[in-house]
């Protein structure tokens, strides 16, 4: 099998993003993740990174996206759209399928929403069409701990909320190590990356998505609630939904056919 994992830096008029790719097929495919981004980007994990995609590599030329260098405190979500707009222009890419998991979702909403014939296929995973009252709670505490540089404490309650009791009771036991691990140096680019969130609401134009769109949500999800996801399919004309009935927020890690069926779905 070829891989072809490798990374790499775009600019543009955002400055530069940090990506990574793998694979080597004709149709292109860009993955958005989510807030974890604004801890740590992508760079140098090209090859960690490639492995869950495997299934991909043959008719896919899979990229994962991080957002720019130097986040400026005030950028939207639709400001990030526009940057990840233009960086796929640079890479010359003019058509592409987009996975967005949380907060990349809701970048990827505004994409297929402001550049439709980019867009060939579209998947949105526990995201939602607007920073509701549970994705506010729970990214206005995370942004309380990571003010006071509590960092163990912020990494122990994303896990809390994100995973099934099955998967923590195993988890668990690495929390003594979580104050070290990941930590960033500052938290200015995790903040800005936070307030883009609290700011966030596509609810009005979300209809206007044309391309054919998968939505996957988690029954537990208990940081943007599984109501976001049928809201999402109620608003997005068209649009297939599946919700996992014993997953939450990490159900794109914990659930064995997640990538199997998004790539159904993108064949």
């Amino acid at each position: 099998m070829i891989w072809n994992a490798a990374g790499g830096t775009v600019s543009g008029s955002f400055g530069s993003m940090e990506y990574v790719k793998f694979g080597h097929g004709d149709r292109a495919l860009a993955l958005l993740p989510g807030l974890s981004d604004g801890l740590a980007t992508v760079k140098g994990k090209a090859l960690a990174l490639a492995c869950p995609y495997r299934m991909f590599f043959d008719e896919f030329t899979v990229y994962m996206f991080s957002r720019r260098d130097n986040l400026p405190s005030g950028y939207s979500i639709r400001d990030m759209a526009r940057d990840q707009a233009e960086a796929f222009e640079k890479l010359g890419i003019s058509r592409v399928s987009v996975v967005g998991v949380s907060q990349g979702g809701m970048i990827a909403q505004w994409l297929a929403v402001d550049y439709p014939a980019l867009v060939e296929k579209l998947v949105l995973a526990v995201t939602a069409p607007s920073a509701n009252e549970l994705a506010r709670a729970s990214v206005e505490r995370w942004m309380g701990f990571a003010e006071a540089g509590k960092h163990k404490k912020l990494m122990i309650d994303t896990a809390e909320n994100s995973y099934s009791e099955q998967y923590l009771r195993k988890f668990r036991k690495v929390y003594p190590a979580l104050g070290f691990a990941g930590k960033p140096k500052d938290y200015s680019r995790f903040l800005a990356n936070s307030e883009a969130i609290l700011g966030f609401d596509a609810t009005a134009e979300v209809g206007k998505i044309a391309c054919p769109t998968l939505i996957i949500g988690g029954a537990d999800d208990k940081i943007v609630g599984v109501a976001a996801s049928y809201e999402l399919n109620t608003l997005i004309p068209g649009s297939e939904l599946y919700v996992y009935p014993e997953y939450g927020h990490a159900a794109y890690e914990e659930a064995a056919d997640f990538n199997k069926r998004i790539f159904e779905f993108l064949k």
